[in-house]
């Protein structure tokens, strides 16, 4: 589990394997995780398998590469970077899973000083884990959905964010990954199901 508050940044360097395989480096500050450990990659979850030196490399599989930005990174792209929860840890964004739910692509940015705001699309089918107010990750930041349309979203980025994330490089076009609450997700899960259910009873009686 992450909060989705990103205080490091790394730098991909590569693919390999085809894109099987990615490689990014990280600052001398980033506490190192052990091999077979988990880090949230533009909030994507991947588990760590080698290091060498300053040279993280993770494993990429197919639903990854369908789902997130992962896979079309050019060399000397910044990419945020979250170890996961501990017992210690203070949740002081919102739980996430780093299963990026889809990609959703940046329409327009507004400068709001001190800060930024976004304007992002997003897939059809997220629609129903989106409110007003609610939460959102978008590259693995968690962001408070600040006013929500049919089929795009805004957001508010504060100096912080921008200082600590690759959210300030963010322009028209750009496709960002997208993880919506996982509590929303689960209670319109259960009552989809539900409704089904009773629907179900009534209409078989």
């Amino acid at each position: 589990m992450f909060t989705g508050i990103i205080h490091h940044q790394g730098v991909f360097k590569g693919y390999s394997q085809g894109k099987k395989e990615i490689s990014l480096a990280v600052p001398p500050s980033f506490p190192f995780p052990a091999r077979g450990e988990s880090v949230a990659v533009n909030g994507v979850c991947l588990t760590l398998f080698k290091r060498e030196k300053d040279i993280l490399f993770f494993n990429l599989s197919q639903e990854t590469l369908a789902r997130t930005n992962l896979g079309s990174l050019r060399p000397g792209d910044r990419l945020n970077l979250e170890l996961p929860l501990t017992p210690e840890s203070l949740l002081s964004g919102h739980l996430l899973t780093g299963h990026v739910d889809g990609q959703g692509r940046v329409v327009r940015v507004t400068m709001r000083r001190p800060g930024k705001r976004l304007a992002i699309s997003f897939p059809e089918e997220l629609r129903p884990y989106l409110i007003p107010r609610g939460s959102i990750a978008v590259n693995g930041v968690s962001l408070t959905v600040a006013e929500l349309r049919a089929s795009s979203f805004e957001v508010e980025l504060i100096p912080l964010t921008l200082e600590k994330s690759n959210l300030t490089a963010l322009k028209p076009g750009h496709q960002v990954n997208l993880e919506c609450d996982i509590l929303g997700k689960y209670v319109y899960n259960y009552l989809a199901f539900f409704s089904h259910k009773i629907k179900g009873s009534i209409y078989g009686s």
